[in-house]
């Protein structure tokens, strides 16, 4: 797989604060308060997405939400075409998800089966009362029957493109492009 050089910047490091500041709100409204709640990121990019959500709802409520952090390399469908040997990483959910009100954060929603991944595997850990979806970027393009809840902002793709998200904490920088996949 080789890339363009052409990237269109879809986002600044401004842009994702701001959307991230709404969708946080957004959260907290839909979900009348914090009380039950817990956000659950999937890694890698999910994760950041998430605490930083979580540090916006304690600013606007004054009450810290419970982090989770999901690893879907197992549940995946695609697992024997993403190499020999996957990287496993740790999943950690440090209390029990039965009852509560879980919101999914992922940076980029495509087809949505990383979704149904996540779905699979939080099922292990207990019954949610609601499972709720939030990302950062929505591409449209889904070959299963999965929405989101909550979207920062829906960029309209084509099947030969990337979408690509930089975050501060696992890239060094803030930022969100599209560039074409030349395969």
């Amino acid at each position: 797989m080789t890339l363009n050089s052409e990237k269109r910047t879809v986002l600044k490091a401004e842009g994702i604060q701001r959307i991230l500041r709404r969708m946080a709100h957004e959260i907290i409204e839909n979900n009348e308060g914090t009380e039950q709640l817990v956000l659950i990121g999937i890694r890698t990019r999910g994760v950041p997405l998430a605490r930083r959500l979580i540090a916006m709802i304690k600013e606007f409520e004054g009450t810290e939400v419970p982090l989770g952090i999901l690893d879907i390399t197992l549940y995946r469908d695609d697992l024997s075409t993403i190499g020999e040997q996957p990287v496993v990483h740790k999943t950690e959910i440090p209390f029990d998800i039965t009852g509560k009100k879980v919101i999914l954060i992922d940076d980029v929603i495509y087809t949505g089966r990383t979704v149904r991944s996540a779905l699979d595997a939080l099922v292990d850990f207990g019954r949610p009362d609601k499972i709720k979806l939030a990302v950062l970027i929505d591409r449209g393009h889904r070959e299963l029957p999965i929405r989101t809840d909550f979207v920062g902002k829906k960029v309209s793709t084509s099947q030969n493109e990337l979408i690509t998200v930089f975050l501060e904490e696992t890239d060094g920088e803030d930022k969100v492009f599209i560039e074409e996949n030349n395969y």
